[in-house]
């Protein structure tokens, strides 16, 4: 769950164009209108005809494997119903049900799948900004918001956690401040000073959600405050919870605080999210009460058995990123693949039938080159999995992944500046705030980050450069947390880490020096 709540560039050198492609290539940082995309069949106009490279198939959407004896309840989209009044229909009959023009949008989602996994690009006019891969779903990988009956298997109390049998090979984990317990149930001090083992005990069997998947030798991380998101709003089973997104306007939050106990269904929590802007009482009582359906089945489906297992999956990811982020401001989500498209556009035709028509069908065995290469993707992954980094003036970033932490190093390289170091030192932090945020995001990093802007002498520079890092990192989704510059020119922040990184999303260690980036003489 990504809304935040509360309660009542240049690149160093042009990519290489193609033989007789007399298009300009993408510079990072470029937010010039992207390329028309392409229609349904046949060449974009005024686009030479070019033969189709052989050999290309068409990778067919990675089918769900491996489930569990019981049929866990499985996420879908709404069934579409039209409320008098509501937003999307009256926006539909005032436009007459079709667009005249082209949509117009800020970013644009360009999406690949092949048989291993889908992959999903977001540009901001030419620029990418934001790069997922979504694999094959199985019972171990991309299992976050799937809910689990779950077995204790024992409680450490020095470390506050507990590891839980959901069904999957490794155990899951559980930390003290994700338990959820009734007070009355458990004798002892208040609660905010009780032990972990004495909220929860070894061979007991629990409903919990995986909040983050498994990374690494971590195992996947649980929580017992189940949630189930909707379009517009979060349910949040025996809760009193209730919240709004503060990321809504004052006037919309005093609006939908007003019909928000209406509703609320009863011995249940809601959260409205930032998509509920603008949306009808109608339309947001509806998507609460296909949530509250899916937590009755949920809760029938516990009912037949305690065995650790899959109870409820969610949404594909390819699905869940559309939920989590389509909103007007995209002018297309173009797709390669028919039958995904199929499954998209029918869950936009449900949620959000107003921008149906904004989900295109790509046809690689009709366009004149794949998907990727005509927005110029491939290049701009390329770029974004090297650990230098050019800037506008000069200057250059160099990060540096490690097990504890990642570490950007800020140079000023060829920015040599006109009038004096600290103007240059600080043009160039300025220029290096921004590409930071920028990197962060579209490489997926998260956890503890450390980054060396060169030194100033001023305070006032060393607080204006913070200031532009954080404006920068508000655009971005995942929360983060950034401390004022040290004395030594030093900013530590942190950014959450729900996935792995793009890196680890689109290879593999090396077997011969077990991902080192070096060999180690053998005569030695």
């Amino acid at each position: 769950m990504t809304d935040e709540i509360t309660s009542p560039n240049s690149s160093p050198s042009p990519a290489k164009p193609q033989i007789g492609d007399t298009r300009p290539a993408p510079q990072i940082g470029d937010t010039r209108p992207a390329p028309v995309p392409a229609g349904a069949s046949g060449t974009s106009k005024g686009t030479p005809a070019r033969r189709r490279r052989g050999g290309r198939g068409r990778g067919g959407q990675a089918r769900t494997a491996g489930r569990a004896s019981e049929a866990p309840v499985e996420a879908s989209a709404p069934v579409p119903a039209e409320a008098p009044g509501s937003r999307s229909r009256s926006r539909r009959r005032g436009r007459g049900g079709e667009r005249r023009s082209r949509a117009q949008g800020r970013y644009l989602m360009c999406v690949h799948a092949t048989a291993q996994a889908t992959h999903i690009a977001t540009l901001e006019g030419r620029s990418m900004v934001e790069y997922v891969v979504a694999k094959a779903a199985d019972e171990t990988n991309q299992i976050d918001g799937n809910i689990y009956v779950g077995r204790i298997q024992n409680v450490l109390p020095g470390m506050e956690l507990a590891f839980v049998d959901i069904g999957i090979p490794k155990n899951a984990v559980l930390y003290r401040g994700d338990v959820a317990f009734d007070a009355e149930d458990v004798d002892g001090p208040a609660p905010s000073a009780r032990r972990i083992e004495e909220m929860i005990r070894a061979g007991q069997t629990i409903i919990c959600q995986v909040t983050k998947n498994a990374i690494g030798a971590k195992g996947a991380r649980l929580t017992q405050e189940v949630s189930l998101p909707g379009r517009f709003a979060v349910l949040v089973p025996n809760s009193s919870t209730i919240g709004i997104s503060k990321r809504l306007p004052d006037g919309e939050r005093r609006r939908l605080r007003k019909i928000i106990d209406d509703v609320k269904p009863p011995n249940h929590g809601i959260i409205i999210r930032t998509a509920a802007e603008g949306v009808a009482a109608e339309d947001l009582a509806r998507d609460v009460a296909s949530l509250a359906e899916k937590w009755a089945a949920i809760e029938a489906e516990v009912a037949r058995s305690n065995q650790p297992r899959l109870i409820y999956r969610d949404l594909d990811l390819s699905v869940r990123v559309l939920r989590e982020e389509f909103n007007e401001d995209y002018r297309a989500v173009v797709i390669d693949d028919r039958d995904l498209y199929e499954k998209v556009r029918d869950y936009v035709l449900a949620v959000n039938p107003e921008l149906a028509d904004r989900i295109e069908y790509y046809d690689p065995e009709t366009q004149d080159l794949p998907l990727f290469e005509r927005y110029f993707v491939h290049e701009q992954l390329h770029r974004a999995l090297d650990r230098k980094v050019f800037l506008p003036s000069g200057g250059s970033l160099i990060i540096e992944r490690t097990e504890a932490l990642t570490v950007v190093d800020v140079n000023t390289g060829k920015n040599v500046g006109t009038t004096n170091l600290e103007e240059t030192v600080f043009r160039n932090n300025l220029e290096a705030a921004e590409e930071v945020a920028r990197q962060l995001r579209l490489r997926d990093i998260g956890g503890i980050i450390v980054i060396d802007f060169i030194d100033m002498e001023s305070k006032s520079n060393r607080d204006a450069v913070a200031s532009a890092l954080r404006q920068a990192l508000s655009r971005d989704k995942t929360r983060t947390q950034v401390f004022d510059i040290s004395e030594l020119g030093l900013v530590e922040m942190t950014r959450k880490r729900v996935n792995e990184g793009l890196l680890e999303s689109v290879s593999t260690v090396c077997t011969v020096c077990d991902g080192r980036g070096f060999l180690i003489a053998t005569g030695l």
